[in-house]
């Protein structure tokens, strides 16, 4: 019951948004353009164009080596036109909680932009269509970390001391203290942002891929990408431990170790690039 009672208050907690960087009302605007067909991409583009601050943050991304195109991309509408909207959507999520990222969990930009580029390798790797969509799933898997860190900053430093104390993975401390991990909270808060369905079974699936009901490709994509980038050791996701490779997750997405090599070889030489995405 007590647990329950926990679960009720982490819930209602972290759904108080407004002490979290709301997203910008442009997205709320873009959104609602998207959902008209007859709606164009200059249209959408427009809106955006609006907030300079937030347009500049999206251009630097959509040219990063993340998403395959870097340095070709000369407008927000071309970015749109060949990244599509749950990308750009995607960034400019992760570009409003960007600042509190990097404020409340120090290497976690990093680390989501090194899931994010591992992510995106892999799909092309499984010869997947649009990448980039994989890419942005792994940009966003580790949000609710940053929302425990932010709306209950105790019992985030409690799930790092426990991390300390009984060597465990931030996951499994997040268990141990909360009694569930930041998948539950980005599934919360996928709902609450009404992402799409495909971003949002990754961000709560990405360490279960195996009881993924809906797009388990996704889920099995980020959770490959971040056992990478955890291998690599770039930025850090509140633990230094090596995380489980779930062998459904390979066989799903048809991979053998030599296919892991490849990707891993790839991964290494994008990763110095990476690392100058800052804003």
């Amino acid at each position: 019951m007590q647990d329950m009672d926990l679960k009720t208050s982490v819930k209602g907690q972290v759904l108080a948004i407004n002490d979290l960087p709301t997203l910008p009302g442009v997205l709320d605007e873009v959104t609602k353009l998207v959902e008209n067909p007859e709606t164009s991409t200059e249209e959408i583009a427009s809106v955006i164009v609006k907030d300079q601050v937030l347009s500049a943050k999206v251009l630097k991304m959509v040219n990063s080596p993340v998403y395959g195109f870097p340095g070709r991309i000369s407008s927000i509408q071309h970015g749109l036109v060949l990244l599509g909207f749950n990308v750009i959507r995607g960034i400019i999520i992760s570009t409003s909680v960007f600042d509190m990222m990097v404020q409340a969990m120090k290497g976690l930009w990093e680390h989501s932009l090194g899931c994010a580029t591992a992510s995106g390798i892999i799909a092309r790797h499984a010869g997947f269509d649009d990448p980039e969509e994989y890419a942005v799933a792994g940009l966003l898997h580790d949000l609710g970390k940053v929302v425990t860190a932010v709306q209950l900053p105790e019992l985030h430093q409690k799930i790092l001391d426990t991390v300390e104390k009984k060597n465990l993975s931030y996951y499994r401390a997040e268990k141990d203290i909360l009694g569930f991990g930041h998948d539950r909270i980005n599934a919360w808060l996928g709902r609450h942002w009404n992402l799409p369905g495909n971003i949002r079974a990754a961000m709560s699936r990405h360490h279960s891929p195996h009881m993924a009901d809906l797009y388990k490709s996704t889920c099995c994509v980020v959770h490959l990408g971040d056992f990478m980038v955890r291998l690599f050791e770039f930025g850090t996701s509140g633990d230094d431990q090596t995380s489980y490779l779930r062998p459904e997750a390979m066989k799903e997405l048809g991979f053998k170790m030599s296919d892991m090599e490849r990707c891993m070889d790839e991964l290494a030489d994008q990763l110095l690039d990476v690392s100058d995405v800052t804003f």
